[in-house]
């Protein structure tokens, strides 16, 4: 790829695009706001597959569960939204991580990444969880970094003092995967930027209440989860996931820069490098103009 082209792909395409999302959708309650912000938005996505990636943590023992569970979760999303049809372009994806850089993990999601790269260009990846799923897909053909773009919540914002972000940490050879293959890779970085996401509960109550059985879901979800840690107190809940469907929307949602692409380490840093290529890192979050979209785009 020409470093022309690699620039003209990491600006907002601004117009309808071939997409697919890749969740670990059972981890949080935000993977399913973002699920259906991307449902709902017909006029931006030509949905093309939903991928679910591995995760673990205290809701799965391992990746293995993590990602059917993540499956599971999307199908549920999909029946609350009464889209069953889109039931067929579901995949399972990687049940576990990388185990080196060389190496990638095979399965329905990957190979099917690698299939929907080859019917037009570009075909546009969002990811919203431990990036495997992508990094095996470049590594079963790394001649799928020239016709994708890949649009990352993962990592946290450069001036942080680590990179111990949830998706990154997870799988840190898959992000050196992505980060190394010169894939166009738009990152919206967690804590420092898109952790401006917050919202509330009589926030949820008053937009999404009543509106319809998804929307009851999304808030009966949310407020069942921060009941469990909040103890009464005052309380707001990052919703991060819906800015990598926002950044597609409007391009007053998500400000950044185009910048050499850094180095993601082992040891949870970044390191730079200025002769690497370019990427565009989101740098500032319009939270008000996104909640806003985003509440009237779920009740509508």
């Amino acid at each position: 790829m020409t470093n022309e082209v690699l620039l003209q792909r990491l600006k907002h395409p601004g117009g309808r695009v071939r997409a697919v999302l890749d969740t670990d959708a059972y981890n949080e309650i935000d993977d399913q706001f973002a699920i259906a912000y991307f449902l709902k938005k017909p006029e931006i996505f030509d949905v093309q597959a939903i991928t679910a990636a591995p995760f673990s943590n205290e809701k799965a023992d391992n990746p293995t569960d993590g990602m059917r569970l993540s499956y599971e979760e999307i199908l549920k999303i999909l029946r609350l939204m009464d889209k069953e049809d889109l039931q067929d372009i579901v995949y399972q994806g990687s049940e576990k991580y990388l185990p080196d850089e060389k190496t990638p993990v095979d399965s329905l999601a990957a190979r099917e990444l690698v299939r929907l790269s080859y019917l037009d260009d570009p075909l546009y990846i969002i990811a919203i969880g431990a990036i495997t799923n992508v990094a095996s897909a470049l590594l079963l053909d790394p001649t799928m970094a020239e016709r994708c773009v890949v649009v990352w919540l993962g990592g946290h914002a450069r001036h942080r003092y680590d990179n111990k972000e949830f998706n990154m940490s997870q799988d840190v050879a898959a992000a050196r995967v992505v980060f190394d293959s010169g894939v166009p890779l738009i990152q919206l970085p967690c804590h420092g930027v898109v952790s401006e996401l917050r919202t509330t509960g009589p926030e949820l109550e008053y937009w999404l209440r009543g509106k319809n059985n998804l929307c009851d879901y999304l808030v009966d979800n949310t407020i069942n989860e921060v009941a469990g840690y909040a103890g009464g107190k005052a309380w707001s809940r990052v919703i991060w996931d819906v800015s990598a469907i926002a950044w597609f929307i409007d391009k007053s949602f998500v400000a950044g820069r185009i910048t050499p692409i850094p180095i993601c380490g082992y040891d949870h840093k970044y390191s730079y490098d200025e002769s690497r290529h370019s990427y565009f890192v989101a740098e500032h979050i319009n939270r008000d103009a996104i909640f806003t979209d985003l509440f009237l785009t779920l009740t509508s």
